[in-house]
This record gives C-alpha cells, structure tokens and sequence, in this order.
C-alpha cells in the first residue's frame, strides 16, 4: 500500500486510534486479514468470524511487525477502532485509489472472468508495472484487499467483480472505480439466486453504468457475441468498443482453430492492425477471453504485435484452471476443478475432446451449483454433450444433480458402460486407478463445493508412483 499515518487512517475510516503512542506512524507494508501474513509494516484487519476472530491474533500480529490492528474494540496492542470493518476497509480502498496515479480496469461476467483478468494481466504488465486481483477475490473484501497492495509504481490495476446480486456491482465500483470497464458474458452462473439471466444482465451492467464519460476517458468493452452485453452499449456514457469474432467487432477473431494438442491459434485483428497467435492455454474458449484482453491493451496503448506476443506467452496463474499435467505414463490429468457453470462445464467438454483427438478422454464431472429451476436440465445437457462430443468414459461423481449428469449421457445415445455414477471423489480415484491406461486423457470439473480437485491431485500424485494399469 501506499505509505500512510495511522492518524490519516484513522481520519478516512472515521474509527478512533487506541495504545497508538505515535499516530504519525506510517502503515508500509500490505494490508492483510490472515495473520500469517503480517510482516514489518502492515495493517492487520480484524474480522469476526464463526468460527474464528481476528481480534484474538492481535498480540500475534503486532509481534511480527505490524503497525497497528484494524478492529471493532480496542485488543491491548495498536488499533484503530470502528463500527464495521467491511466499510472501514472499503473507505480505505476508495481513499488510496484516489491518490494512485494507476488506471484501474474492472471487469465481470459469468464465466471466465479469472481467466480473463490473468489475461489481461499478463498482457499489461509488460508495458507498465501492473496489480491485479489474485485468484478469484472479487468480493467485498478480497477487491478493497487488492485495491490497497497497489504502491506509487502502479499504473494499471486490474479488478475482477463477482456479483450474487443486483447492486453489488455498483458497491465495489463505488470503492474502487474503474476506467474501463470489461463485460465478458451472461451466462448461467448463479441463475438461481439472481432468477433469470436478465436480473443477471441486470447485475453485470452495473459496471458500464458506474464508467465516466467518453469525454472524461471511459471505456466500456463489450462482448460483440453475446446479446445481454452487447445491448449494456446502451447504458453507459462512456466510449463503447466491441471484441468478439463477429465481424462487426472492432477486436475481433479469424481464422480460428485448434492445435493438435487442442491449443487455441487464431488472426488478432484491433483498429490498429493484425497480429498472428497461439497460445499456450487449452481450449476454444481461451479465443473470447483473449479478444476481450486484447482489447482492454489496444485501448490503454499497445499494439497489435505486443498483444498477440504477450498473448501467445501467457500462461495460467490460477490453480485448478484447465492445469494440464502430463504423467511419466502418457496419461494427460485436466484439472479444471476449481468451478463450474453450464458454460465453462461445455467449454471444458470441449476442450477434452480438441485434447483427445486419437485418444481415450474421461470426463469426471460433478454437480454445478446455485442453478436453481435449471439444475436438472443443465445437467442432463451436460451429460448429453458429452455423448455429442464422443467423450469415451463420463464419470459422474456424488449425489443428484450427479445422476442428472449421468442419466443425460444415457439418454442420449448408445452408451451403456461408457457412463458410470459413483457416490464420492474417492470411488471415483479408485475406478479411475483401476482402468486408466498410457494415453489417456482426463478431465475434472465441478462447483468448488464438491472438492474434485482431490481427484486430480490423487491421479497425478499416482502417475508419479508408476501406478497405472497396462492394460
């Protein structure tokens, strides 16, 4: 963060200091909320949760070389005292963004959004220091949290925003708010708590809405491809630009295929000229979040031949995305656990099979929460894509909606024992152990609640043992 007094601290967050024998201290180090963090200069922030209370580590922090705590009640050591932590720390945000001279661009969507943010990242860093939000933390906490760990060097940050419903978009765009603003997608994600993908629309174009004008240098950066964000165009003052690989897109795609290994190439076209890339990452869907990086970079100054470059190098930063691991034994683990929604669940599906071409391919599928009404007919057309796709074993993994992924796959064709429903990650390892062969290529997917990254983990974890059957 941005060097502060803990008095100026204490002044934006309207709290009050206590055993603070100096205020003009000054916070240098990050701003964190695990205590395992804390180091020389930071500012700790106490939350109270269920099961644990940050106030309790206060002693600890300070100890480690943290300047003061920022809590509810006073703790014996350095505090300033507010009302709630959560607004304290968002005033915070709001308060050091303010004063960086950085660019922040803030994007959303229901699917891809991580993948997109490393994205851009990865593309930005290369023309000016960038900070950007790592992992998934794109709440109410983790967005202020990676707003603060920016210093006087940024000049770009990028912020994803997750949104479970109407208004909490424009929340995080009042803390931190943005330049450009980035709409991926309006997908399926969370259908159920937000009732329809025009409440999801809804939601998503809070970020367009909350952008500057053209004429105070707002951009906003919309799918061409998908119609709920291409109508948003109409909701903002800021400039519109369009990726995606309609041909009416001033960012666009053509020429797109798939490597043999089920790599993504294509022809970057932006207003600024054409540039030839393959990148690294796996899947057809990369193409979409590329295109709408790509765009985010030609706007903020950087050419066709720097992006397509910084895109053909870009890897994944975010475990349990499409992480590809090849074991001594020809078997390729895909490990895309981290979550799921019917869109990235097809798009993975896909991928498999771009990957597998010439190959066995197993799907190990779970449940797609918070999908509501739609569950079972989302996962009944997952099942059955995999059919379409000839995937050559479906594994569906835990209870109901599981079933649903397997009734599907049945239903759909001839498949009898291709498909198979097994109650928990550890039956499916054990089958999986039991049958796979040199070759072969497995996929892993669900929602982050079912925990199949275990699966993966325990496949890859035997192939460097040397256990596999040769049959």
């Amino acid at each position: 963060m941005i060097a502060l007094s803990l008095a100026e601290i204490a002044e934006v967050v309207g709290g009050q200091t206590h055993d603070i024998p100096d205020p003009s201290v000054q916070v240098t180090g990050p701003v964190v909320r695990d205590s395992r963090e804390a180091g020389p200069g930071s500012l700790f922030v106490a939350f109270a949760g269920e099961r644990v209370d940050g106030h309790d580590f206060a002693a600890a922090v300070v100890e480690a070389g943290a300047v003061a705590v920022l809590g509810t009640r006073p703790v014996g050591v350095p505090a300033i005292v507010v009302d709630d932590v959560q607004t304290a720390l968002g005033a915070l945000a709001r308060h050091v963004v303010r004063r960086l001279g950085a660019t922040l661009v803030a994007l959303t969507g229901s699917a891809g959004k991580t993948s997109t943010k490393d994205l851009i990242a990865q593309v930005l860093r290369r023309k000016a220091p960038t900070v950007f939000t790592p992992g998934s933390l794109n709440n109410e906490i983790g967005l202020p949290l990676t707003a603060l760990s920016a210093t006087e060097e940024t000049r770009f940050l990028v912020l994803e925003m997750g949104a479970r419903g109407i208004g909490h978009i424009s929340y995080l765009a009042g803390l931190t708010p943005p330049k450009v603003g980035l709409v991926l997608n309006v997908g399926s994600a969370h259908i159920g708590e937000f009732g329809g993908r025009e409440q999801i629309a809804q939601a998503k174009g809070e970020l367009v809405e909350a952008l500057p004008s053209e004429a105070e240098g707002g951009t906003a950066i919309l799918n061409a491809d998908d119609p709920y964000v291409r109508a948003m165009a109409s909701r903002t003052k800021a400039k519109v630009i369009f990726f995606g690989e309609s041909g009416e897109a001033d960012v666009r795609a053509e020429n797109v295929r798939l490597t043999d290994t089920g790599q993504p190439s294509f022809r970057l076209h932006t207003p600024s000229g054409a540039s030839d890339v393959t990148m690294r990452l796996y899947g057809e869907h990369h193409v979409s979040n590329a295109l709408a990086a790509a765009a985010v970079a030609h706007e903020l100054g950087m050419s066709a031949d720097e992006i397509a470059l910084a895109l053909s190098e870009a890897g994944s930063l975010s475990r349990w995305r499409m992480e590809v691991t090849e074991r001594p034994d020809g078997v390729t683990v895909v490990n895309d656990a981290y979550n799921a929604n019917p869109e990235s669940m097809k798009a993975a599906l896909r991928a498999l099979a771009a990957m597998g071409k010439g190959r066995r391919t197993w799907a190990v599928l779970g449940k797609m929460a918070e999908l509501g009404d739609e569950a079972l007919a989302e996962h009944d057309a997952v099942g059955r894509l995999a059919v379409r796709l000839n995937v050559s074993k479906l594994v569906a993994v835990g209870g109901r909606e599981a079933a649903w992924l397997q009734l599907g796959a049945y239903n759909e064709g001839s498949w009898g024992e291709e498909s198979v429903h097994v109650s928990d990650a550890q039956a499916a390892v054990d089958l999986l152990r039991s049958e796979l062969r040199p070759g072969d290529v497995v996929l892993v997917k669900a929602s982050r609640s079912v925990g199949l990254e275990s699966v993966a983990q325990a496949l890859i974890e035997t192939g460097a043992e040397g256990e596999v059957s040769a049959r």
